[in-house]
């Protein structure tokens, strides 16, 4: 995450981490779980489990059973029943969009990777700012990678860093002069402007884009390239995977919730070429679409304002408006830092949901550019999950008016909470096959408490230009 620094006495952790990366290398390495039984037969009772909770689910909330104990709870005034009767049929859309998902998801495939014979030009982009020691070990991650070195150029450029983060870059750089090339702007400028100086200067007909605080596979770059062999395709997002794992309770909980939004999710939107965001982390462009759109990206401003952060959904955004396609290439794999404090995480989520805000918008102005199948799918989808914003906040309202004379209405919302997260933990474990999904429940009751103030702040300071980093 560019111009998120680790601190000094947090390099030993990752050093640890990095050694210990080849564990998120599939289902059958991962902590906890006899490698034995990782196969079809648990694979069928994965997916029976969340097919069979789905139709539960919609039976149950059909019929009321499910939410009968807090509809009752909520026949105290008119105005608390339509709440709950809108909230209800909120509920089943969505189970049933859930149910279409996982059709979506379990169809998917990642597509295949290059080989060396066929694989195109490719440059990767590593922009940094006052990122330390970190940035060589994503440098040294990248030159290390399978990619023929007679198609590979790396542009690592420090963006006016105040810290030691140019002579890590110089000395990651002077190993492979032949391959590295190094720029450093005198003064800070932004991640977008530091990302632009390396579209501008690369040479691929691919360029990939790396996050400073990340390292990347052996494979991922081969597997990125893999896409572009159809014409069509203008992006390619890269799978992100928390890095700093065992840094703390937050990263691990971030670990399961990374699965579910970076993997589950894109999946499912790939399926429909339409993939919203490809993360700083790892992302893939074909250079000529980037030039069709660099001085627009590079310009972009909402509300009068500049863009300084969410280049990364809004490159997608202007990618997407030239009639592009944007997948997702589950064989990409990054690794990167994660907030481990609650500041910090707030910090994060703060510019994810501004970018968020804005970037809906604009992805609005350009869905009806879209073939007709990705375009009803995605207008489904942004009805479906950005109404759950103004129900979310009007039931949170509901529930604590309720609490006060009928406490127990707490317990009911809690064991609707767990019920639907340990459903969305049968994805994670269809995925990893690790006991950490139940820091994915943890993770459930955790944002519900302790974040749902971040969006309705984020709208109110939509307009704002600070990066916040952590």
């Amino acid at each position: 995450m560019y111009n998120d620094r680790i601190d000094s006495d947090n390099n030993t952790q990752v050093a640890r981490t990095l050694a210990q990366s080849d564990e998120t290398s599939g289902p059958a390495d991962s902590p906890g779980f006899n490698p034995s039984i990782s196969g079809r037969f648990t694979d069928r009772v994965i997916y029976g489990s969340i097919l069979v909770s789905l139709f539960a689910i919609s039976f149950c909330g059909i019929s009321g059973g499910m939410f009968q104990p807090i509809v009752e709870a909520a026949q105290v005034s008119r105005w608390s029943r339509l709440v709950m009767s809108i909230s209800i049929l909120w509920a089943l859309m969505g189970t049933a969009f859930l149910l279409f998902r996982t059709v979506l998801w379990l169809i998917y495939r990642p597509f295949p990777s290059a080989t060396p014979a066929n694989a195109p030009s490719l440059t990767v982009i590593i922009p940094a700012y006052n990122e330390g020691a970190m940035v060589k070990q994503a440098i040294n991650s990248v030159l290390s990678a399978s990619y023929p070195r007679e198609k590979l150029e790396v542009l690592a450029i420090d963006d006016g860093s105040k810290d030691n983060t140019w002579s890590h870059i110089r000395e990651a750089a002077s190993k492979h002069p032949h391959l590295v090339t190094t720029v450093r702007f005198p003064e800070n400028r932004g991640k977008r402007a530091a990302l632009g100086e390396g579209f501008r200067k690369a040479r691929g007909e691919v360029v990939v884009t790396v996050d400073s605080d990340s390292v990347i596979d052996s494979n991922t770059l081969l597997a990125v390239a893999g896409p572009f062999r159809d014409p069509r395709v203008g992006a390619v997002a890269g799978k992100v995977i928390v890095l700093n794992r065992d840094q703390g309770i937050i990263p691990k909980m971030l670990k399961v919730q990374f699965i579910l939004a970076f993997d589950m999710l894109r999946a499912v939107q790939s399926t429909y070429s339409t993939v919203y965001c490809c993360p700083g982390a790892l992302s893939a462009y074909r250079s000529s679409a980037v030039r069709l759109v660099l001085s627009r990206w590079l310009n972009q401003t909402f509300l009068g304002v500049p863009c300084t952060y969410g280049e990364d959904r809004s490159l997608t955004n202007f990618v997407l408006s030239e009639g592009f396609d944007t997948v997702y290439q589950r064989t990409a794999r990054v690794h990167t830092i994660v907030p481990w404090t609650y500041e910090k995480l707030c910090k994060m989520y703060l510019r994810w949901n501004r970018s968020y805000i804005r970037e809906t918008i604009h992805f609005w102005k350009i869905i009806w550019k879209r073939p007709l199948w990705p375009r009803a799918i995605s207008l489904i989808d942004l009805l479906i999950t950005n109404i759950r914003y103004p129900i979310s906040y009007l039931n949170l309202a509901l529930f604590v008016t309720l609490s006060i004379n009928r406490p127990t209405t707490v317990i009911n919302l809690f064991s609707v909470i767990g019920l639907f997260s340990a459903l969305n933990m049968a994805y994670y474990l269809r995925s990893e096959r690790s006991w950490d999904f139940l820091y994915g429940i943890l993770y459930s009751y955790f944002s519900f408490l302790a974040l749902f103030w971040i969006f309705p702040y984020a709208f109110i300071t939509v307009r704002a230009k600070s990066w916040m980093t952590r």
